[in-house]
């Protein structure tokens, strides 16, 4: 995928905002990112996702695109059904509750997020993120705010199911790099926050 394309792809949204980064405010506060002017990326502020989101766009433009990225997604739904004991099926394309009904969006986000946690998930996560974005921008839909809708809110959750994957990494990555967290910024299990 083209980097600039991707870049334009994540420029400031609103829709993004509230998708991806609110339901992540219970762990980084600071969920309205703001963009660096003289650099065009998002400007890393204390206790916001933007470190994380430009080095994940910079991967997703980086990353080759799955012919379907639907077979990664699928991976995850197999790693629950399998590991978590989740009573689902695939039934064609769909993943379906053991009732046969269509499993709702947020279902299939919980699938997502919970997925990730497999040894392959956050890379499964991130192919099938790619995957939707050059989707997207092949379909003419060049801004996140551009997407149908459905698919929008499946890319968001896809976005933030990463971002929290890889939040505690960052972080041990920050530490060990000598950033120091104060002791009262730190949450029960020594996390900040």
């Amino acid at each position: 995928m083209n980097i600039d394309n991707v870049k334009e792809f994540f420029g400031p949204s609103d829709f993004m905002e509230h998708e991806v980064f609110r339901p992540l405010s219970h762990i980084r506060a600071n969920w309205e990112l703001q963009i660096d002017s003289e650099t065009g990326r998002y400007l890393e502020e204390d206790d916001s996702f933007a470190a994380l989101f430009n080095a994940l766009i910079d991967e997703l433009a980086d990353t080759r695109p799955p012919f379907r990225y639907h077979d990664n997604e699928d991976r995850l739904g197999e790693h629950v059904q399998k590991h978590l004991n989740w009573k689902i099926r695939k039934s064609e394309s769909t993943w379906v509750n053991q009732d046969g009904s269509r499993l709702h969006p947020s279902d299939y986000l919980a699938l997502l997020e919970q997925g990730g946690f497999d040894n392959q998930g956050v890379s499964n996560l991130i192919i099938a993120a790619a995957g939707r974005v050059h989707a997207s921008i092949q379909r003419g839909q060049m801004h996140f705010d551009d997407m149908e809708r459905s698919h929008q809110v499946i890319l968001a959750g896809v976005l933030a199911a990463i971002l929290y994957h890889r939040e505690p990494y960052e972080e041990v990555k920050n530490l060990n790099s000598g950033e120091q967290i104060a002791p009262a910024d730190r949450g029960p299990l020594g996390r900040s926050g």
